[in-house]
């Protein structure tokens, strides 16, 4: 049973999170239901202002019309280029190359990349608890924005290294590449998410001042560190009797403000769900988490330990699905790699939800460990069907996509050597472990489902259900190629498309009916700028299979208005019509609700937009503040206060609230909302795959009980001053 304790979250518009309107707390959305601790988790917003820079609109669009200027830049490029001699060969040593391509090392200079200092730290940790050395991880987000991770493993080696004449703890925070997870017999892992050596150097690398505490052999022994060069030597002192035997290692870092181009601020949910993770797949490791504040009633505090392993977060993942069996686990080793696995079908679920683990690390683009499990699943399935009749005629054959409808899978491998692609280890390469995985899930499942019929029945079931549901939208999808093919239908008739056909440079706005669509057509720069109205509210496509969806009218105008094509087919990203895909609703309970039903669209559709950073949410102003021949605008509650505050005491001036967009004038609308220099836009980015699902399952899903419950226990999170009745 999963032990967790949360003290009291800090009263903040559940909604406002996870619709990306992170400046607007205040209101209260339509999904007010969504739990606090997974709002943030499952998307995380970045704001831009200015993504695209163009002149006034009677002027040339600096990047899309202005080749001259990139005509005299590759000019003065080519002589420079004529200069190029050896004193122009620059060599860096020690840790100068991540300081200088931090990118490369963790991804970004934005919050993910500053996430990913924590996850490095933390999966050294968990490496340790894997070698079975490690029991319980301490995580605190300190208020001074620095965060200390502290493990009871064997503590870091702290003797003379023979290579680098330096003590071991020195040579692995200052000597890239330096480590115990390289393999073979002198390898301190037999498995480890660590394979290069960088991790901990990294991050010293990117923190103004790390702290390190090791507890080893009776003795404690501390170091401190600036931007990756120690700063003091390493310190020992004698540890007291009571405490003679303690082991382990703390890291307690800074990150530099000089590096990231963000606010320094960990977000506490997002990091809970990766800790989360860790806790499902390292059932015998318990890890707290905690946030410091000055303020004590704001401080939070929990304790994930899932001794159920798997098991438990399948049923995490499927607590708002009706399942149809028990969860099948099982675990087998084979040359060396070690397989988990998880799955369970439910019958009120059309997508199906695989997660693959490699060493502890999440393999966010799938991998061998994957591909095994898909191609297993099909085969057994198809063999089990047609051995006990259920799939009666011999020319049919289930495909991986029918036999997955509805499924949750877990697949977690130890491997020796695993072979990732990067640093951020993103999808598993090893040959090998597509055959273990294969073999092993085709004897359990083949085992389980021999022994339990009436399950094998569900599951084909269902399976040829999605057969022919699948039949059924291969008709409407015809007849979505079909229009496309025809130049004259091959665009949404109420499409207000630009001028312009780079996708690159092109943006659309998805705005909420005829009269907002009205008038951001007329305030929209034609160039780049497409407008798509919608009829209401689209349909809900987390409880209706394929073939409702592209019978829908609305749900075809975005397939064919964006470019998105079929889904299951591999997405292309050359293939959108515009790269920037920006949802424009009102700011009621309604307009709420619309985004809503396009988020979920877009997730279930085609998740790879949020990957490729094409999802935005557009912020319109919440009220204009007339005084005098003057007009401001104010985004949220605070703007208007501090607005407010700045006039005298005896100031006369008229507020009005904006709930529509149909209410704003056309320039108005440019000013404040379209126009590239001056507009406020909230990208969307999915930071947890797993998180997302539930969210999604929770709120989009059939089941009533858990949202009525949901929406009862946080009714006294909400202000009812803001609420839009």
């Amino acid at each position: 049973m999963a032990l967790f304790k949360a003290s009291p979250l800090p009263i903040r518009l559940i909604a406002s999170r996870f619709f990306a309107y992170s400046t607007l707390q205040s209101r209260l959305l339509f999904l007010s239901a969504s739990p606090p601790s997974r709002s943030r988790l499952f998307l995380k917003t970045r704001p831009r202002r200015a993504s695209i820079s163009f002149l006034p609109r009677n002027a040339c669009a600096a990047r899309a019309f202005m080749s001259s200027s990139v005509a005299s830049e590759a000019v003065q490029g080519n002589q420079s280029s004529q200069a190029y001699g050896s004193d122009q060969i620059q060599v860096l040593e020690g840790l100068d190359p991540v300081r200088k391509r931090p990118g490369m090392y963790i991804g970004s200079t934005g919050p993910r990349g500053l996430h990913h200092l924590v996850y490095e730290i933390l999966d050294n940790a968990v490496d340790e608890a894997q070698a079975g050395f490690a029991s319980k991880i301490d995580v605190v987000l300190c208020a001074d924005n620095s965060v200390s991770i502290t493990d009871n493993g064997r503590g870091i080696p702290t003797d003379l290294h023979p290579v680098t004449k330096k003590s071991s703890l020195e040579t692995v925070l200052t000597v890239l590449h330096a480590g115990g997870k390289f393999g073979g017999s002198s390898s301190g892992y037999s498995v480890s998410g660590g394979l290069h050596g960088v991790g901990l150097s990294v991050v010293n690398a990117l923190s103004e001042a790390l702290d390190v505490t090791v507890w080893r052999n009776g003795k404690e022994y501390q170091q401190n560190y600036c931007r990756g060069k120690p700063v003091t030597t390493l310190i020992s002192s004698l540890l007291p009797p009571e405490s003679s035997s303690r082991q382990g290692t703390r890291i307690r870092f800074w990150p530099d403000r000089e590096v990231f181009t963000t606010t320094i601020e960990f977000d506490y949910n997002t990091i809970a769900g990766r800790i989360r993770e860790l806790a499902f797949l390292n059932p015998e490791l318990t890890i707290n988490l905690t946030k410091e504040d000055e303020d004590p009633k704001k401080a939070q505090y929990s304790e994930y330990c899932y001794a159920g392993g798997l098991v438990e977060y399948v049923r995490w993942l499927n607590s708002d699905k009706k399942p149809l069996h028990d969860t099948l686990a099982f675990r087998r080793e084979i040359d060396g790699i070690t397989v988990d696995v998880a799955l369970q079908w439910s019958s009120d679920a059309y997508t199906d939800t695989l997660l693959g683990y490699a060493n502890s690390i999440r393999t966010v683009d799938g991998g061998t460990h994957i591909d095994g499990l898909k191609a297993s699943l099909t085969r057994t399935l198809n063999n089990l069907g047609k051995k006990s009749k259920i799939i009666k005629e011999k020319d049919i054959n289930l495909s991986g996509e029918h036999v997955r409808e509805g499924l949750t899978c877990i697949v977690s491998v130890k491997v020796p050597n695993p072979e990732f692609e990067g640093q951020t280890k993103t999808r598993l390469g090893n040959p090998e472990v597509r055959r273990v995985v294969d073999q092993s899930v085709q004897e359990h499942l083949t085992e389980y489902l021999e022994l339990h019929p009436d399950v094998l029945d569900l599951i084909l079931s269902k399976a040829l259900n999605a057969l022919k549901a699948a039949l059924a939208a291969k008709r409407a999808r015809e007849l979505v190629r079909t229009k496309s093919v025809l130049r004259s239908s091959s665009l949404p008739g109420k499409l207000a498309d630009c001028s312009a056909t780079n996708p690159a440079e092109c943006e659309i706005f998805i705005v909420e009916g005829d009269s907002a669509g009205g008038s951001a057509k007329q305030a929209r720069d034609r160039r780049f700028q497409a407008i798509l109205p919608l009829r209401g509210k689209i349909l809900n496509i987390e409880r209706r299979d394929e073939a409702a969806m592209y019978k829908n009218e609305e749900i075809q105008n975005l397939i064919l208005g964006l470019g998105l094509g079929v889904k299951g087919e591999d997405f292309k990203k050359e293939a959108l019509r515009y790269h920037k895909i920006i949802i424009l609703t009102d700011a009621d309970v309604d307009g709420a609700h619309i985004r809503t039903l396009l988020l979920t669209f877009f997730f279930r559709y085609q998740k790879a937009l949020f990957d490729e950073g094409c999802i935005y949410v557009g912020v319109p102003p919440l009220y204009k503040v007339d005084r005098g021949k003057q007009a401001h605008y104010c985004y949220n509650d605070q703007e208007l206060k501090l607005l407010q505050n700045s006039f005298p005491s005896n100031a006369s001036y008229g507020i009005q609230r904006f709930k529509g967009l149909g209410e704003m004038m056309p320039l108005q609308l440019w000013e404040t909302t379209m126009d590239p220099d001056r507009r406020l836009l909230k990208q969307l980015v999915v930071e947890d795959a797993a998180e997302a699902n539930v969210v999604f399952s929770s709120l989009m899903g059939s089941r009533v009980d858990g949202r009525k419950e949901l929406i009862q226990n946080s009714a006294n999170m909400i202000n009812l001053h803001h609420l839009d009745i």
